[in-house]
């Protein structure tokens, strides 16, 4: 059997927040929250405890986001905004119906919008801790079935 994907992990300050931009701008789905124990935790991410993690993982078809908060541990803000060209997972691109209007929303729930990205047919933004995220036009997703 092959390998399957699970799962991609968000670090934020704000779960509840964090959990509305994601359902009402994005369009995704609770699905279910964990608190798992502070000894397993700490083991698997190499942190030291307590860790205090939450976890809620929020689904849009098959693709499953992580919302990860950081009640004991904290979260630590990165040195600069994540650009591009910097090894490692840059962005996550979602295919929307109108991207002028899913951008505006995403400013009215804590994101911004990178107007200088703007080139029409997409743009990026960033969620309300600054991850990196694209909108696509749903056409760009439909020509990828072919």
């Amino acid at each position: 059997m092959s390998p399957v994907f699970n799962h991609v992990g968000v670090c934020v300050t704000d779960l509840a927040r964090s959990r509305r931009f994601y359902e009402e701008v994005l369009g995704f789905e609770y699905w279910r929250e964990v608190e798992p124990p502070d000894a397993m935790v700490a083991k698997l991410i190499d942190l030291e405890p307590p860790i205090g993690v939450t976890a809620v993982y929020l689904r849009q078809d098959a693709f499953v986001l992580e919302l990860m908060h950081y009640g004991d541990a904290g979260a630590h803000a990165p040195a600069s905004p994540r650009v591009m060209n910097e090894i490692g997972l840059t962005h996550v691109s979602v295919a929307v119906v109108d991207i002028d209007t899913t951008a505006a929303k995403a400013v009215e729930f804590g994101g911004t919008v990178l107007e200088q990205t703007n080139v029409g047919a997409a743009v990026m933004i960033r969620d309300p801790d600054g991850q990196l995220l694209e909108l696509l036009p749903m056409t760009y997703r439909d020509g990828l079935a072919g």
